[in-house]
């Protein structure tokens, strides 16, 4: 089909919040209050730390202030990857904390087990799958790196499935695959929206006081407590965590470390029995494909696939316009993209298209910090793999705000911060010109030019 006509009729806003099960909007802070925590930020990282600081100590006061909705941002935009990962990637993590790589993906693991027995516990419905992903290879020279992945895994044990082409097909049937790892157990898949709605849910319960449309404009420090001002009234705490993922960070030193950058994804009408029998995909998994610009792709619990990633857009001069959550260029290409990879899905439309912001940093996973004399702290950077790892960084926060030593606030991935990023305008030329390299790589059977091998040599090494 012609992408232009695919994409005729779909509607210009994120699929998982076009609901009426959307819950209904939550009060205005208006004067004053004081609690003994103040979360700031309603995404994944925000909600995570209310409600564990919750569990922790029913007896204390906790206030979660949102700017706008619960979860309208990344935290609802996003393909409901819920990933083991902590380091955004086995080869990133042992790149960089080679010394703390069993660690690290133990503790993953041992974070998606507590997510998903959470979900269990508060009776968060949210369509968790835990149906693994699929790596696949696209072109001879991922078939390489796969296998030079695999040797890694098999090094630490994890529990992956080597694939030949007619076994990848059997599961997924593409005829651009020629051979992927399923990773068996290490990534479910979520209705994101639905998940904050839930741990929405889950923190009232609890006795977390949430206050929607109460953005924080900022913070003031008495030496005792930090009091957050909003536009109608205040809130005074003893200790405050920051989970506002890009936005204006309330951190002045964070803007040195984060860059925006614009995610795409498409979502298709639901599929009648022929067509899901024509790709098979009875096991559900998520599927990723291998290029350096890469695809994500998966089936909703209606049999929708959403079909998003390749074009990971910077904008000169990093600023946040809602403009730049719709991008036709994107859409048309993506479009396109799609029918070349299940072209026996050529009679199916797309009824959504939208695009959100990532909170990238240097070194693509998470980082982590303590500010007001470590009564305030904070996790960002997450780039794209927040979606179970924030639980791990509201974890940190909470352990960071106790003072006490933990396995997770040893790790050196938590202890040290990434390179940041240079001023505007060498920001954008230098991002813009490692993005041109990016595809380049791709064009060229994945070889890496001067300035990509250098940024490797350097620990900035980017593919993805």
């Amino acid at each position: 089909m012609d992408p232009l006509k695919a994409l005729a009729d779909a509607e210009r806003k994120p699929y998982w919040l076009d609901t009426p099960a959307r819950p209904e909007s939550l009060k205005r802070l208006i004067g004053n209050t004081k609690a003994d925590l103040v979360v700031v930020g309603g995404g994944f990282s925000g909600l995570w730390t209310a409600l564990m600081a919750k569990e922790r100590d029913p007896a204390q006061d906790v206030v979660l202030l949102e700017g706008r909705r619960i979860g309208w941002a990344a935290s609802g935009r996003n393909g409901g990857f819920c990933m083991a990962t902590l380091t955004h990637g086995l080869p990133n993590g042992l790149d960089r904390w080679p010394q703390d790589i069993d660690r690290l993906e133990r503790m993953g693991v041992e974070n998606l087990d507590e997510i998903e027995q959470t979900l269990a516990r508060y009776g968060v419905d949210c369509s968790f799958e835990r149906t693994g992903e699929l790596h696949v290879a696209t072109e001879p020279w991922q078939l390489d790196d796969l296998s030079e992945h695999l040797d890694l895994i098999q090094d630490l044990g994890l529990d992956y499935v080597p694939m030949d082409q007619q076994q990848v097909r059997a599961e997924v049937n593409s005829p651009t695959y020629l051979g992927g790892l399923w990773e068996r157990s290490g990534c479910a898949m979520v209705d994101p929206a639905r998940l904050a709605w839930g741990l929405r849910e889950a923190c009232l319960k609890v006795g977390v006081r949430i206050y929607e449309r109460s953005p924080v404009r900022s913070l003031a420090d008495n030496g005792v407590t930090i009091e957050l001002r909003t536009p109608y009234g205040t809130a005074k705490a003893g200790k405050v965590a920051l989970g506002t993922g890009v936005f204006p960070p309330l951190l002045k030193r964070l803007k040195h470390f984060l860059v925006p950058v614009y995610d795409y994804a498409l979502m298709t009408e639901p599929m009648s029995e022929a067509q899901l029998a024509s790709v098979g995909w009875r096991n559900r998994q998520g599927v990723g494909d291998s290029a350096n610009q890469f695809h994500y792709y998966r089936l909703t619990d209606d049999n929708r696939i959403l079909w998003g990633g390749y074009d990971a857009v910077y904008y000169n001069g990093g600023q946040l316009k809602p403009e730049y959550e719709q991008r036709d260029e994107t859409f048309v290409k993506l479009a396109g993209h799609f029918y070349d990879t299940f072209p026996q899905l050529s009679g199916l439309r797309f009824t959504h298209r939208w695009g959100g912001v990532i909170d990238t940093c240097s070194r693509f996973s998470a980082f982590y910090g303590q500010a007001h004399g470590g009564r305030l702290a904070y996790a960002v950077g997450y780039t794209g793999m927040g979606v179970g790892a924030t639980r791990f960084g509201a974890n940190v926060m909470l352990d960071l705000l106790s003072g006490e030593r933990t396995e997770r606030t040893e790790l050196a991935m938590v202890r040290e911060k990434p390179v940041p990023f240079p001023p505007e305008p060498v920001r954008s030329g230098v991002i813009q010109f490692t993005r041109w390299s990016i595809a380049q790589a791709d064009l060229h059977q994945g070889r890496r030019n001067l300035w990509l091998r250098t940024l490797d040599r350097m620990g900035l090494g980017f593919d993805s």
